[in-house]
């Protein structure tokens, strides 16, 4: 299975994880990698506003991807995000196994779709958050509620 980065389906998300071939549900799709940082940088870069690719496993291992932009999981949207688009639902989960984040289909995806991950409640109240406070400008046309 080869994945391919494009622009998302997605207004205003940038690019976005596409499949050219077809997945089954419970497949482990793609690692979610970057660079290794500890639970004392993680929450650092959390206040300083610079977590947009932040992904915890454990208090001494955390993933940021921001940084590592040839890893391609980073590029998997949240179809239930800030960004809707009717009939668009997430296709795929994050998953950890040991001590490392995949993503994982949550059902059989077709080939040329996009992959999408639930990215938490908590990520988008921090993202509205930040925003709300001006510590990010928005996007224009995304609503906060």
């Amino acid at each position: 299975m080869a994945l391919l980065v494009k622009k998302s389906q997605l207004p205003k998300a940038g690019l976005g994880l596409f499949t050219d071939k077809p997945i089954k549900a419970g497949t482990k799709i793609i690692e979610y990698k970057g660079e290794i940082i500890d639970w004392k940088e993680y929450d650092r870069r959390v206040e300083s506003c610079e977590d947009g690719y932040l992904f915890y496993i454990s208090r001494k291992r955390c993933i940021d991807a921001f940084p590592t932009p040839q890893y391609k999981a980073r590029y998997a949207n949240d179809a239930e995000g800030l960004n809707q688009i009717k009939g668009f639902k997430n296709n795929c989960y994050y998953d950890v196994f040991e001590d490392k984040c995949f993503i994982v289909a949550d059902r059989d995806i077709e080939a040329g779709e996009e992959i999408f991950v639930d990215y938490s409640e908590d990520y988008w109240n921090c993202i509205k958050h930040n925003i709300k406070y001006g510590y990010v400008k928005p996007v224009p046309g995304v609503k906060i509620a």
